[in-house]
């Protein structure tokens, strides 16, 4: 597809476009990726420990106040000097957000409300106005099949623009008789430049179907986790569960197109096995590089899901 046949506005499901990437900022109000105390959230209990959010830098010691946490209480500078002294702290203000999302022709791919491509570009969204709103510095690792573009991170409704404008831009560049083919190890090299750009105390958030993961990705993630606290979100198409429906689909990479009928059995059962054997490869192989994975159908409304996964503090805007 040429750049001028490029869709302007979004095609629910199919594509999206920049206005409506922008318009995702009220539905993050009261969402945040920080561990909480509460069931609802998949990053609560034994994630809580990777999480680490914002840190805190030792300032100074000085004398007790009145109103001053006592456990702030620094007991060996008190016992020598014989006065309360208390040890002060200050948080640090902000911290680097990295995206890493995927746009390759693997995503390209729907049977139900919305393409893999389109549900990754709204669960980017949401999160860089997630990371906004806690008053942190997004930045971006987009990357197709041919192409990794690196958005600095900054605290800035630009910044975020910048990133909805380069998800759309590659989002609706995808398209059913495009020439280009898959390039697995893409995925490698985007996370490749990941750990050159997320040096330490960096939050890193990776979206993806996962598409060519290999023992390679599985050392890139680690590797990754190391200095920063890292989170996966791995989008799936609802086949991966059940081929559930009835009539013809349409499978498709590149120029090769095939139709296939879900009413015939022997046509169901082998692509349901074949769709939730590479959905459970993916998700033991995140599992195994012990990071906090959240999976996202890309058959259900995003955001409801996002909601269930994280749990929200406040009533969200409708």
């Amino acid at each position: 597809m040429r750049k001028a046949e490029l869709p302007e506005a979004s095609i629910p499901g199919v594509y999206v476009s920049v206005p409506e990437l922008m318009a995702l900022e009220h539905k993050a109000a009261g969402l945040t990726f920080l561990p909480r105390r509460t069931s609802r959230s998949v990053l609560s209990g034994r994630h809580t420990s990777r999480m680490r959010g914002r840190g805190l830098n030792f300032e100074e010691i000085r004398d007790y106040l009145p109103g001053d946490d006592i456990r702030n209480l620094d007991w060996k500078v008190t016992l020598r000097l014989g006065k309360p002294h208390v040890r002060t702290y200050t948080e640090e203000r902000d911290r680097p957000a990295l995206f890493v999302i995927d746009q390759r022709m693997p995503m390209f791919f729907g049977s139900r409300l919305a393409l893999k491509s389109v549900a990754a570009a709204q669960v980017a969204a949401l999160g860089a106005w997630m990371v906004l709103h806690a008053g942190d510095r997004v930045g971006a690792m987009v990357f197709n099949d041919h192409e990794i573009r690196h958005i600095r991170p900054h605290r800035s409704r630009s910044r975020v623009e910048a990133l909805c404008r380069a998800v759309a831009d590659m989002n609706r560049a995808l398209a059913a008789g495009s020439p280009v083919h898959a390039e697995y190890s893409q995925l490698d090299r985007a996370l490749e430049r990941a750990l050159q750009a997320a040096h330490h105390d960096h939050f890193v958030c990776i979206v993806s179907d996962f598409a060519g993961m290999s023992e390679r990705t599985d050392q890139l993630l680690r590797e990754l986790r190391v200095h920063n606290d890292l989170v996966a979100v791995l989008v799936f198409d609802p086949l991966a569960r059940s081929a559930v429906g009835d009539g013809q689909l349409v499978v498709t990479e590149g120029t090769l197109q095939v139709e296939v009928n879900l009413n015939e059995r022997q046509v169901r059962e082998p692509l349901e096995s074949f769709f939730a054997g590479r959905l459970q490869h993916v998700a033991a192989m995140l599992r195994r590089s012990d990071v906090p994975l959240l999976a996202i159908d890309s058959g259900e409304p995003v955001i409801e899901q996002i909601r269930r996964l994280l749990g929200r503090r406040v009533p969200l805007v409708k």
